[in-house]
């Protein structure tokens, strides 16, 4: 494995015409800026139906370069990204698969090993891994590909490392749109791996169909090492590293959390017997096909009852009033004289005149 990251990932260079606000990525990932006016419409390209058509026959190369696109800030990039979902549509539908655990878990080690047994079954994977961005620079290493080396190679999988720059919930704001562009690709199963265990990891629930929790065993009080917030979301948690001197270890962990669950109230969305709590190791493959068992009972039982439709339903609904919030916003900080009111108000705010709650009233009030 390649610990050097410098060759495989390069900056956005604006004397070449690549927009600085995107992050960092790969060079096939943004030719399609070079081949075209970057002011024009993608509504107004005729190659619109050529691209959506490469991503839907699963050219890797179409989809890194449109997963690129609906990333962007740029406003025009943003029209065109939108009129490339609206052509690919929404008739395709993988398992969506939110994948989330404590620091040194092995999160990318699970990911490679169950990918490789998901490809040799003859299915398509997709990873998209959002790494964090530094508070400081913005930045991110993005070196998930390094990690998984043996699956980045694999013709059936597809991986993409996107930084969270800003946004909380352990993924980033366009992991949405890069999900619904990978199930256009034709690829039947999407691992979307989130920062890391959090409070507000919560949010990939919003974008999944499961949710799986992956820690470690001999990790001190382990009731207490995760937050009760994304124990309630879980679907599955598996206990990894179950092998050589840590095995016994694990089986003890599997079992305080199998409890742990129970004492959970149950959800509507969930069979007897879920959530529940197995053991795997990563390193060795042992217990992959289990929990990947667990994953499509699981499921089966919840397009059989109707909670899948339902689950996706709720999950447009949620992400269209988010969508409202973010261009409501981007409304506020755009439109010239709600700017200066939102400057003055602010200067207002920190000179002690006014409660921030007032001064937020008085910028957002319909004037007289």
């Amino acid at each position: 494995m390649n610990p050097t990251l410098g060759s495989k990932f390069k900056q956005a260079d604006p004397r070449h015409g690549i927009p600085r606000d995107l992050p960092l990525f790969n060079r096939a990932d943004v030719d399609i800026f070079h081949r075209r006016d970057k002011t024009a419409s993608m509504t107004d390209d005729p190659n619109l139906s050529a691209t959506a058509a490469r991503i839907a026959s699963g050219d890797r190369r179409a989809l890194a370069r449109a997963i690129t696109l609906v990333e962007s800030a740029r406003p025009d990039h943003r029209t065109q990204a939108l009129a490339l979902l609206d052509a690919l549509g929404t008739d395709r539908q993988a398992l969506r698969i939110g994948l989330s655990g404590t620091p040194g878990v092995g999160k990318s080690t699970f990911i490679e090993s169950f990918g490789l047994m998901l490809t040799a079954m003859g299915k398509k994977v997709a990873v998209l891994a959002v790494d964090p961005s530094s508070a400081r620079s913005g930045g991110s290493i993005l070196g998930d590909k390094t990690r998984m080396d043996m699956l980045a190679r694999d013709p059936n999988a597809f991986i993409r490392p996107s930084p969270s720059q800003t946004q909380l919930g352990g993924v980033a704001r366009r992991t949405r749109e890069a999900v619904a562009l990978c199930e256009a690709a034709g690829y039947d199963v999407v691992l979307i791996e989130t920062v890391g265990v959090g409070q507000s990891e919560t949010l990939v629930a919003q974008m999944s169909d499961l949710f799986v929790l992956l820690l470690a065993p001999a990790g001190g009080d382990e009731l207490q090492g995760v937050k009760r917030g994304i124990m309630e979301i879980a679907d599955i948690v598996l206990v990894n590293k179950a092998d050589g001197d840590l095995k016994a270890q694990a089986t003890r962990t599997r079992a305080d959390y199998a409890g742990a669950l129970r004492l959970l109230r149950k959800r509507a969305q969930d069979p007897d017997g879920y959530p529940l709590a197995k053991t795997v190791s990563a390193l060795e493959t042992e217990g992959l096909t289990d929990a990947w068992d667990a994953m499509q009972t699981l499921t089966d039982w919840r397009r059989d009852h109707g909670i899948w439709d339902q689950t996706r339903a709720d999950q447009a609904r949620h992400w269209f009033k988010e969508e409202v919030q973010l261009q409501l916003m981007a409304q506020l900080t755009g439109d010239a004289d709600l700017r200066d009111r939102l400057d003055h108000m602010e200067r207002r705010v920190i000179a002690g005149d006014m409660s921030p709650a007032a001064a937020a009233m008085q910028v957002l009030a319909k004037p007289a």
